[in-house]
């Protein structure tokens, strides 16, 4: 368990020491106005409370990623410490911090308009279409999971659907009404359950003391199909959230428009990411010792959503495993409503349409639900709907991290700030989706080429340079626009 403690001691510190440098690289300035002042309109630019906010990004962009994505990264060993601890410090809250003081500093700006300031229109109308579907995409993975739950644990004579129905008409609320009105209100609450969870599951460790692999035992890829599965890109495309996620950009801006204060950004965004990563280590380690040879439960083959419920059955008394799962149930719903806000948000700034009135709101609302329970009742019907679902949702997730890495550092160029902090993160990210995308054998519903592992690492190290080239000849004639 020792390398646990590190990991978790070097998340900390990251937080203190390298998020205070990136806050001084972008220039938090505390007198400055923000939109949630100079823009206040009731529904979606709110005045509220740090901790507050806070604990609502925290809630919003964990869902049950840092949960289901580390147990399922933790088969590929000791490796998943090291992507979670130098991912969410170098990568994650690096992604999330910059792009939500850029929302910040540009009257609370969409993810897609951040895009088209700094990689051009024709970027920004796609990414606008391809923004929106990511959050269809985590609108229906967050109501698959918890209604999935709820009927396995809580409520087996029910039926699926009737789970799905009563967590849509929940979202359609939660996207309709004020920010402050339901979000502000109970998210904290829901927040302060994770992190309870995650308490349990520390506490859990201290007290049964579990083998969990040491990472000087070697970095050796011990997933059950690694033939198949390698570390690279697998495992970064499995452990999403709790290390960078492009979601966790969109969800910014909404955070973004209730500021009154820039300096509480790093809290705020970069903390929150951390804190996100503490609880994916802390999944992830528990996941370890139930893969291992040494487990008191054979998990072979069980879904993460079935380990959940095992690791919590297994240390935890009847009353704090009930707890446990209700916490990865309201993770998963309370992002999958901020989810489709965020897309009510995103269409309605691109088609300039005011959302003050209740009206306006349905118009966006109405059809995006009517596709996001269309998706849902073919995940439903077909039995590996779901995991086709889930897939384009980590691989699409990891390309909007890989853009908005991109964008911002054309900001960091622009204003002639220290870049390297989000080029290189870009440039790694670049490789594992490209590669993911090329590898990945085509199913029934296309996914990727299927060429070779070789082959497509190639492929993509070609296509990074590409990007970083004219990231460079870009700068290039930046500086000499600046000089003429």
């Amino acid at each position: 368990m020792i390398t646990f403690f590190i990991a978790l001691a070097v998340l900390i510190v990251g937080y203190l020491i390298y998020g205070k440098f990136i806050e001084k690289l972008f220039g938090a300035d505390p007198k400055r106005e923000t939109p949630a002042v100079t823009m206040a309109d009731g529904v979606d630019y709110v005045p509220m409370q740090p901790w507050r906010i806070f604990l609502i990004q925290f809630l919003n962009i964990a869902g049950v990623g840092p949960i289901i994505g580390a147990i399922m990264g933790a088969q590929f060993g000791t490796a998943s410490f090291l992507w979670i601890v130098l991912g969410t410090i170098f990568a994650g809250a690096v992604h999330d911090y910059l792009s939500g003081m850029i929302s910040l500093r540009n009257k609370g700006a969409s993810l897609p308009e951040i895009h088209g300031m700094f990689l051009g229109h024709g970027v920004k109308q796609f990414m606008r279409g391809f923004t929106v579907l990511l959050m269809i995409l985590v609108g229906v993975v967050f109501v698959n999971t918890p209604a999935t739950l709820l009927v396995s644990n809580f409520t087996p004579s029910w039926n699926t659907y009737i789970w799905v129905v009563i967590i849509l008409v929940y979202y359609l609320i939660a996207t309709l009404l004020p920010i402050d009105k339901l979000i502000g209100k109970i998210y904290p609450v829901f927040g302060l359950l994770l992190l309870g969870m995650a308490v349990a599951i520390f506490v859990a460790f201290i007290m049964y003391q579990p083998e969990i692999p040491e990472i000087w035992s070697g970095l050796q890829n011990r997933h059950p199909g690694a033939a198949h599965t390698p570390i690279f890109p697998m495992m970064f495309i499995s452990i999403a959230c709790g290390a960078i996620s492009g979601f966790h950009a969109t969800q910014s801006p909404l955070m973004a428009r209730c500021m009154v204060n820039e300096k509480q950004g790093r809290t705020i965004f970069y903390g929150a990411m951390i804190t996100e990563g503490i609880v994916a280590l802390i999944w992830a380690a528990a996941a370890a010792y139930f893969f291992s040879p040494d487990s008191v439960v054979d998990v072979t083959g069980k879904s993460g959503a079935a380990i959940v419920g095992i690791i919590a059955n297994t240390w935890f008394t009847p009353v704090i495993a009930v707890i446990t799962i209700l916490g990865v149930i309201s993770a998963a719903v309370t992002s999958g409503d901020t989810a489709l806000r965020s897309a009510r948000l995103i269409i309605a700034d691109f088609m300039r349409f005011d959302q003050k009135s209740i009206k306006n709101r349905l118009i966006i609302a109405i059809p995006m639900f009517a596709v996001t329970a269309a998706i849902l009742v073919y995940s439903l019907a077909d039995a590996k709907g779901f995991d086709m679902i889930w897939r384009y949702f980590a691989w699409v997730n990891q390309v909007l991290a890989m853009v908005t890495l991109w964008a911002i550092t054309v900001y960091l160029a622009k204003e002639k700030k220290y870049y390297l902090v989000s080029l290189i993160p870009a440039m790694f990210m670049t490789m594992v989706t490209m590669t993911y995308i090329i590898e990945f054998p085509a199913g029934k519903y296309i996914e990727g080429v299927g060429f070779s592992g070789t082959v497509a690492t190639i492929i993509a190290g070609c296509i990074t340079m590409l990007f970083t080239v004219l990231f460079f000849n870009f700068r290039r004639k930046n500086n000499n626009v600046l000089k003429s």
